[in-house]
C-alpha cells in the first residue's frame, strides 16, 4: 500500500489513548466504509488484529534501576543487553514480585545550567551567584514564558508549550508544575478547564466541599496522583498506603478490582463523612477519571523547577546562558543552527573566535549593564554577544584549545601572529584553522596575508624558541625591541598579498565554523530571496504525492555520482539558505547534464525542480533547472516595493533608484514602485515610479535598502514555469 493512502487508513482510527482495533471498528464509521470499500484494507486490519498486542521487541530502559535485597537472579530472569544487565520480566511483574523501580534520569539540562553559572562567575568577576538561591517570583522570568520566548527552557520548547504559556499566563511557580504535568496525551483534555479556572474564579469546580482546599491550586482539575491519594483520604479516612492502592487499581482499570475498591470507597465515605451512596459514587468516578491520567507530582516539580531555573537564566543572563545551551550542543550541527537563530532572534549577535577572547566552548561577552525590563520587549536592547569556541573550530579539538587558554590564562593575551606561535607551538593544520575561521582577525592583518606568512611564522617561531632555550639575545633584545623586530610579526608577514575576497572568507568560515559569521553569501539578495522561494506544506505534498519547488541558497556539499543503471554522471548537493534552512537536492543524469556548468560549491542560485513523496514516506527535491540569484533577480522577480519614511528625505531615495534605474542596473524589466508612509496607517504611491524598470547589481542594491529612509522592502515574484513535458513524441510545455 503507498504511503500516502496507508498514512489516509491511519489517520481512520480515533485518536483515543489506548483504543484498540475492534473498539476502533465499533466507534468510526468511516473506519467502516474504508474497510467495507477496499479487499487489501481489510487484509491489512485482519493481519493487524493479529499482531496486537504481541511483544514486538525486547528493550532496555533509559534510566530504570530495579533494586532488590538480594541477587535479583534470585527473584526474576535476568539477560545482557547493550552490555547492561537487565530483567527478562517488564516492570509491573518486577514490582509484583516486591522489586523496587526507580528511575535515575541524566538529563543535558544540567550540564547547562552548571555551564551557565560558570559563564556568570567568570564573565562577572566579583560577582556571586548561586543557582540554589534565586527566587521562584522573579517577575522577568514569567514575563518571558508568558512571551513564549521559551526555546531553550526545559520541557516548554515546543510550539505546542510555548502557545500554551501564552494562554495560560503562568504567575506561581506552581503553575509550571501544573503545566508540565497537563501537557500529556490524556490529561490535556482538562487544560481549558484549568485556564477557565484561573481566569475566571466563578468557574472552577469543586468535586465536593471537603476537598475545596485540596483542588484550589490546580483551580478544580486534579492534576496530581498525590491530589487523588489525598482525596481517599480526606473522604474515607484511608492511609497512605491504602490511598495508594487505591490509585495504583484506578490507573490500571481493572475491572474487578475496581468494582471492588468502589464499594468500600462508598462504606468508608459514609462510616467516615456521613457521605451517602450515590454522592459518594459520583466522587469515585470523578477520582477513577482524573486518576486515569494523573501525574506523579513530585516528578513534575522537579522537572519544573529545571524549566523554571532556565527560564530565569535565559531572562535575566541571557548572554551566558545561551553560550551554555550552544556549548552543549557542539556536535549536534542542527541544533546549534536552530540556537544560533534563537541568539539572533533574542538579539545576541554570535561571533566568530578571537584568540584573545574565546575559550574552549562557546564564550559568553555580556554587557554587565543590562537588566531585563519592566516592561515592552525583553531583549528590545542587546545584552550582549557570545564569541565561538576555539573546540568548534575545525581541526583544533580538545586538546589544542585548552592549551591555547591556559597559555593565555597563565602569561596574558597574545601580542601578534608569531607570539602566539612561539607560545602555543601549533601544528600547521591548527594555525590555518584558526587563520580561516577568523580568530586572529582582531590582529588587523588580512586573513590571506596571513594563510601566505603561515610557513614563515611558524618556521620563525621555532627559532625564537631555540634561541630562548639556549638563553640566546638579538640586538633588538638588547634595545629594547622595536616594531619591526625579529620578535614582531611584522618583520615577517608576506607583503604585497591582496585582501581575501568576502566570497572566500565566507566560505572558509563554513567549511571551520560550519557556519557563516562575517555575513552570508545570500545577503546580497535578501528580499528577493523571500518572495522567490516556494516550498509546499510537509503535510500537503504527503497528500498529493509531488509538487512543483523554487528555494534560493547557497551550494555546499557538492557531490558527483554516476548511475548504477547506465553509468550516467548526476549529482546532489546541500542548498543552505539565509534563515539557516537546507535542503538536499538532486540532479539527476538529464537534469543535470543541462545544469552542470551552474553547479559547484560556493554559488548563490535558485533551484526549480519537483518535489516528491515516496511510498516509504521520504520526501526528495530533484532539480530540473538552475539559475544564479542574479539571473533570477533579472527573470524571476517581476516587481520591487519600497516603503519610505515620509520624514526622511524621501528625494533622495528617489534620485538614489533613478540613479540604480538608469545607471547601475539598466536594461532588465524588474519594476519598482516607491511609497510614501504619511501615518501609522496611510501610505501614497509615488506616480513616477511606475515606469521605472530595471535588471539587478547587487552592490548598488546594497546601498538602496540600507539607506535610511527605506522602512520596508518587499519583491514579487513571477510563478514558478511549468516544467517542458514529453508527449507523443515532442516536447510540450
Amino acid at each position: 500500500m503507498p504511503y500516502n493512502e496507508a498514512n489516509l487508513f491511519a489517520k481512520k482510527i480515533p485518536d483515543d489513548l489506548k483504543i484498540t482495533l475492534e473498539a476502533a471498528y465499533e466507534k468510526s464509521a468511516e473506519l467502516r466504509e474504508y474497510l467495507d470499500s477496499s479487499a487489501e484494507a481489510r487484509h491489512i486490519f485482519s493481519q493487524a488484529k493479529t499482531l496486537e498486542g504481541m511483544i514486538r521487541q525486547t528493550g532496555k530502559h533509559a534510566c530504570g534501576i530495579i533494586i532488590g535485597d538480594q541477587p535479583l537472579s534470585n527473584i526474576v530472569p535476568v539477560m545482557i543487553q547493550e552490555g547492561a544487565l537487565t530483567t527478562q520480566f517488564p516492570k509491573t511483574p518486577d514490582e509484583e514480585l516486591g522489586l523496587l523501580k526507580a528511575d535515575f534520569l541524566g538529563l543535558k539540562t544540567l550540564d547547562v545550567i552548571f555551564g551557565a553559572e560558570q559563564n556568570i562567575l567568570r564573565a562577572r568577576p566579583g560577582e556571586t551567584f548561586d543557582i540554589e538561591k534565586i527566587p521562584l517570583d522573579d517577575p522577568a522570568t514569567y514575563r518571558l514564558l508568558n512571551s513564549g520566548i521559551t526555546t531553550g527552557v526545559f520541557q516548554l520548547e515546543s510550539e505546542g508549550m510555548q502557545n500554551l504559556c501564552r494562554r495560560i499566563g503562568l504567575s506561581a511557580f506552581e503553575e509550571i508544575i501544573a503545566l508540565i504535568a497537563l501537557y500529556r496525551p490524556g490529561p490535556m483534555q482538562f487544560i481549558d478547564q484549568y485556564i477557565e479556572g484561573k481566569k475566571d474564579a466563578s468557574k472552577v469546580q469543586i468535586p465536593h466541599p471537603l476537598l475545596k482546599d485540596l483542588v484550589s491550586e490546580t483551580y478544580g482539575v486534579i492534576v496530581y496522583q498525590e491530589q487523588v491519594m489525598m482525596a481517599a483520604r480526606i473522604i474515607e479516612g484511608y492511609t497512605l498506603g491504602e490511598a495508594d492502592i487505591l490509585r495504583r487499581a484506578m490507573g490500571k482499570k481493572k475491572p474487578e478490582v475496581m468494582a471492588k475498591q468502589k464499594a468500600v470507597f462508598v462504606e468508608r465515605a459514609k462510616k467516615f463523612n456521613n457521605i451517602e451512596s450515590g454522592e459518594a459514587e459520583r466522587i469515585f468516578a470523578i477520582l477513577e477519571k482524573f486518576a486515569q491520567y494523573g501525574f506523579n507530582k513530585s516528578h513534575s516539580a522537579a522537572y519544573a523547577m529545571l524549566s523554571y531555573r532556565t527560564a530565569y537564566l535565559k531572562a535575566n543572563y541571557p548572554v551566558e546562558f545561551m553560550a551554555a545551551v550552544l556549548s552543549s550542543e557542539l556536535g549536534n550541527l542542527d541544533k546549534v543552527a536552530t540556537f544560533i537563530e534563537e541568539c539572533e532572534a533574542i538579539n545576541v549577535k554570535v561571533l566568530g573566535p578571537d584568540i584573545n577572547i574565546s575559550r574552549e566552548a562557546f564564550t559568553p561577552i555580556p554587557d554587565k549593564n543590562w537588566l531585563p525590563p519592566d516592561r515592552g520587549e525583553i531583549f528590545g536592547e542587546s545584552a550582549g554577544s557570545i564569541r565561538f569556541g576555539l573546540a568548534a573550530v575545525k581541526g583544533i579539538g580538545d586538546s589544542a584549545s585548552q592549551k591555547i587558554v591556559e597559555e593565555r590564562d597563565k602569561n596574558g593575551a597574545f601580542k601578534d601572529i608569531l607570539d602566539f606561535a612561539k607560545r602555543v607551538a601549533p601544528n600547521k593544520r591548527v594555525m590555518e584553522s584558526l587563520i580561516l575561521s577568523g580568530a586572529f582577525d582582531s590582529f588587523g592583518v588580512d586573513r590571506a596575508v596571513l594563510m601566505a606568512s603561515a610557513d614563515a611564522v611558524l618556521a620563525h617561531a621555532i627559532d625564537l624558541r631555540k634561541d630562548s632555550e639556549i638563553g640566546q639575545q638579538n640586538l633588538f633584545d638588547l634595545l629594547g625591541g622595536t616594531a619591526e623586530s625579529p620578535d614582531s610579526a611584522a618583520s615577517i608577514l608576506a607583503q604585497n598579498v591582496p585582501p581575501m575576497p568576502l566570497a572566500d572568507k565566507l566560505f572558509a568560515e563554513k567549511e571551520y565554523l560550519r557556519f557563516y559569521v562575517s555575513g552570508h553569501p545570500m545577503s546580497d539578495y535578501a528580499g528577493l530571496d523571500d518572495a522567490l522561494d516556494y516550498e509546499p506544506d510537509a503535510d500537503l505534498i504527503k497528500r498529493i504525492s509531488k509538487d512543483r519547488f523554487r528555494l534560493c541558497g547557497v551550494i555546499s556539499n557538492f557531490t558527483k555520482k554516476l548511475s548504477k543503471k547506465d553509468n550516467k554522471p548526476w549529482a546532489y548537493f546541500t542548498l543552505s539558505s539565509r534563515s539557516g534552512k537546507s535542503w538536499q537536492i538532486n540532479f539527476f543524469p538529464s537534469a543535470y547534464e543541462k545544469c552542470k556548468d551552474s553547479l559547484a560549491d560556493g554559488l548563490c542560485v535558485c533551484v526549480v525542480g519537483e518535489i516528491r513523496c515516496e511510498k516509504d514516506g521520504e520526501v526528495r527535491y530533484n532539480g530540473e533547472s538552475v539559475a544564479s540569484m542574479k539571473t533570477a533577480a533579472v527573470d524571476s522577480i517581476k516587481r520591487c516595493d519600497w516603503l519610505i519614511d515620509a520624514d526622511l528625505h524621501p528625494e533622495r531615495f528617489v534620485k538614489m533608484l533613478s540613479n540604480y534605474v538608469y545607471n547601475d542596473a539598466e536594461g532588465g524589466n524588474v519594476e519598482h514602485r516607491i511609497y510614501l508612509k504619511v501615518s501609522d496607517d496611510d501610505c501614497l504611491e509615488v506616480a513616477e515610479s511606475a515606469n521605472m524598470r530595471s535588471s539587478f547589481n547587487a552592490q548598488a542594491f546594497r546601498r538602496l535598502k540600507g539607506e535610511a529612509g527605506v522602512i520596508k522592502f518587499a519583491a514579487r515574484a513571477f510563478p514558478i514555469p511549468e516544467p517542458e513535458r514529453r508527449q507523443f513524441g515532442k516536447w510540450k510545455k
